[in-house]
């Protein structure tokens, strides 16, 4: 089957949407801007009117009464967007009298899909088959604790790490004090409260009062944290997706992390015009492989995957886990084709057949993912902004993304449950190796200068893989602290490239 070719992609979208042809089908929950292109992907497929279940519109555009039936869930305000993740289990399981009846009088026989986000289980939501979710033993192993066992188990060189109790302040300022290579160091939570993501679990310590405010914040969330060197670069990711020939392998992303003057991290969009370099993308794809069949043989894992980390001045390091269908892999099915990418998501998590070998799968998507970029930036803000969804006509210079009447970018701006969301679509807007980073750091400052956002200055990580690493020298105490470290390093960077890497 050749992908390119659009008479077989055709009949592929022809055999994965076998999994909803003809059927009634119910999704959420979600903003309602979140569920259009799966309105367009379920009539595409064949599916009946789906019944949508969203808790509020959304930034972006809504889908037509006309092509689905709309039921909005009531929801709590949330402190922080782990928290209103964490909840969706909740509302699906415990929903409201109201909403039972809406199910029942839309399926009555209780035969229809329920189509849930990545975060949920793949448990039956009354009575009721789910799809599009995961099994418990995946989710366990999106736990920022346990994550570098993975890296072990698969020969990839790491970051040093301690896991150290919160409740031990002696063993936080130890671990803190050995694993400092100058700037400081991370400390990120276990998932005793859930699944968390955003950064919102995660704090740069390198002063006196960085570390008491850390362990301030973690005490009451968690049991341990992973004590980390701060890793200087760019921000990347890297994804996979587990067919049952092998692993597909994709291209990196760039991930548009942001820091303050506070140390904090505040995450946003992605984008695929930066490029790391050729012997680095080979190196992280071999990973996406090598974890893919990990995964595959420890828990029996199927579909996408993704692992973030840093490009730092040494190469690509992970520092997490995303055992789901992520963000990731929904920037790069939009450069795609968005339908097509989640089926093949949806079937594959259900066990059915993909109709599409790995080969087949990457021969299609890097030249094509090579050939059109992609850049999202995004904003999430707990503070609430807008009580409504608006719109800010805006121009890119370069540096600044300034607002303008007349100018050819629209910044969507909508409220949430647990805050404030913001976007812009800006494909085209970025050559080849420009870098998404500048232009999020752009629009958290219009959010400032516009609707008083209090976010502060921000900046995007440098790219030390091409420029000179900007690094605080190691004292020679630290330089034997961390020789051993180091050696380990070495030793699996060639055990894992063996000789020089095939181009990616």
């Amino acid at each position: 089957m050749d992908l390119s070719d659009p008479r077989d992609r055709s009949r592929w979208l022809e055999h994965l949407a076998g999994l909803v042809a003809g059927r009634k089908v119910i999704c959420g929950l979600a903003p309602l801007a979140a569920l259009t292109e799966l309105v367009e992907l379920l009539a595409r497929a064949g599916a009946e009117k789906p019944l949508l279940l969203y808790t509020s519109r959304g930034a972006g555009p809504v889908p037509d009464e006309g092509d689905a039936f709309l039921l909005q869930v009531e929801t709590p305000r949330y402190e922080t967007l782990s928290d209103e993740v964490r909840d969706q289990e909740r509302l699906l399981r415990s929903a409201s009298p109201e909403v039972l009846e809406a199910l029942d009088r839309y399926d009555p026989a209780r035969e229809a899909l329920r189509m849930v986000g990545p975060f949920a289980s793949t448990d039956p939501v009354d009575g009721r088959p789910v799809v599009g979710g995961r099994e418990r033993a995946w989710a366990a192993l999106e736990d920022k604790i346990v994550v570098d066992e993975i890296w072990d188990a698969v020969g990839y060189p790491r970051s040093r790490r301690r896991i150290v109790d919160v409740s031990s302040l002696a063993d936080l300022v130890d671990a803190s004090r050995r694993l400092d290579e100058g700037p400081g160091v991370v400390w990120v939570a276990d998932a005793r409260e859930g699944m968390n993501g955003g950064g919102e679990f995660t704090r740069w310590v390198a002063t006196p009062d960085d570390l008491t405010a850390a362990v301030e914040f973690f005490r009451p969330h968690c049991d341990r944290v992973r004590v980390m060197p701060f890793l200087d670069g760019v921000p990347c990711s890297i994804h996979g997706i587990v067919l049952p020939d092998g692993t597909a392998a994709l291209r990196p992303l760039e991930l548009a992390i942001m820091r303050d003057s506070h140390r904090r991290f505040l995450y946003g969009g992605q984008g695929t015009t930066w490029d790391p370099p050729r012997a680095d993308r080979a190196q992280m794809r071999e990973l996406v492989r090598r974890t893919g069949e990990h995964l595959r043989d420890r828990v029996g894992y199927r579909g996408g995957f993704g692992i973030d980390g840093v490009m730092t001045a040494d190469g690509f390091r992970p520092t997490e886990l995303n055992p789901r269908y992520s963000g990731g892999l929904v920037t790069l099915g939009h450069v795609l084709d968005a339908g097509l990418f989640q089926l093949l998501q949806l079937n594959l998590a259900a066990g059915r057949d993909p109709g599409v070998t790995v080969a087949e799968l990457e021969a299609w998507a890097l030249p094509a993912l090579d050939l059109a970029r992609t850049a999202q930036p995004k904003a999430i803000v707990q503070s609430r902004l807008v009580e409504d969804r608006t719109t800010i006509p805006a121009t890119w210079d370069g540096r600044r993304l300034r607002p303008d009447d007349m100018g050819e970018l629209e910044v969507l701006v909508a409220p949430t449950p647990s805050g404030t969301f913001a976007k812009v679509d800006a494909d085209g807007l970025l050559g080849p190796r420009e870098r998404v980073g500048p232009l999020n750091a752009a629009l958290l400052r219009l959010l400032d200068e516009e609707l008083g956002a209090g976010i502060g200055p921000v900046e995007a990580a440098p790219d030390l893989r091409h420029d000179p690493p900007s690094v605080v020298p190691r004292s020679e105490d630290q330089q034997r602290q961390h020789h051993d470290g180091d050696v380990r390093d070495d030793l699996a960077d060639a055990d894992l490239l063996g000789t020089e890497p095939a181009p990616g």
